[in-house]
């Protein structure tokens, strides 16, 4: 079975920790990827080398990898690089995403040759999108995933409704795989997100943001 069979109509759990958050750290997270995966879950959404290589070592499905790197001046953050796409091929995942916005590079490297090198290593370019315009460039690029992911993250897209359904709609017209992230914080909203036409979701912060969910327990507690 193909990795994109594999995760058709399907859960996908990004697990993912603020760095210096008490989560940062490969083992937890390798343990809450393991549990994302009993749980259901068909892939899993990991960030950073050592996040992915301890994830690796314990599990056998497939696994979205991405390094967050800020460089001052440049907006994108999500592997904007050649470097992080390398860094990321070496762990040995079946799909690397990647910021697929037209917002320059730090490296000066084009969104085509960021696909060329992940294919080349052979894995599977996800594409993190804000707008339909993104999407159609790295499908004519040659990635294989298109994602929502960036979706109300971009300045032109700031304040867009979340899960962006509008956007998959749109998508689903492509000849790609479409992955809804973004805003997906019940099964309801899931569901939603595969009735648009997405081939998977991605769900992070309301199963594994820890944290956030404390807080927000927390916070409505005082209130009272």
């Amino acid at each position: 079975m193909s990795v994109l069979d594999a995760i058709r109509g399907q859960l996908i759990v990004s697990v993912q920790a603020p760095h210096g958050s008490a989560l940062d750290d490969p083992e937890a997270i390798a343990a809450m990827a393991a549990a994302a995966c009993e749980g259901g879950a068909a892939a899993v959404r990991i960030e950073s080398v050592a996040h992915l290589k301890a994830v690796r070592a314990r599990l056998g499905c497939p696994i979205i990898g991405l390094v967050k790197r800020e460089y001052s001046g440049f907006a994108p953050y999500i592997t904007p690089t050649l470097a992080e796409v390398r860094e990321i091929l070496a762990t040995g995942v079946e799909i690397v995403a990647f910021d697929a916005t037209p917002r320059p590079r730090p490296d000066g490297s084009t969104l085509e040759a960021i696909v060329a090198e992940i294919r080349r290593g052979g894995a599977l370019a996800m594409a993190d999108c804000s707008a339909a315009s993104d999407a159609r460039r790295a499908r004519d690029a040659g990635a294989e995933i298109l994602a929502t992911t960036l979706c109300g993250y971009t300045e032109e897209t700031r304040g867009s409704p979340l899960p962006a359904l509008a956007l998959v709609r749109e998508l689903a017209t492509f000849d790609a795989c479409v992955i809804c992230e973004g805003g997906i914080t019940t099964p309801a909203s899931g569901r939603m997100a595969l009735a648009a036409g997405a081939h998977a979701i991605v769900v992070g912060t309301a199963i594994t943001g820890v944290a956030h969910l404390t807080r927000a327990f927390a916070a409505e507690l005082q209130r009272g």
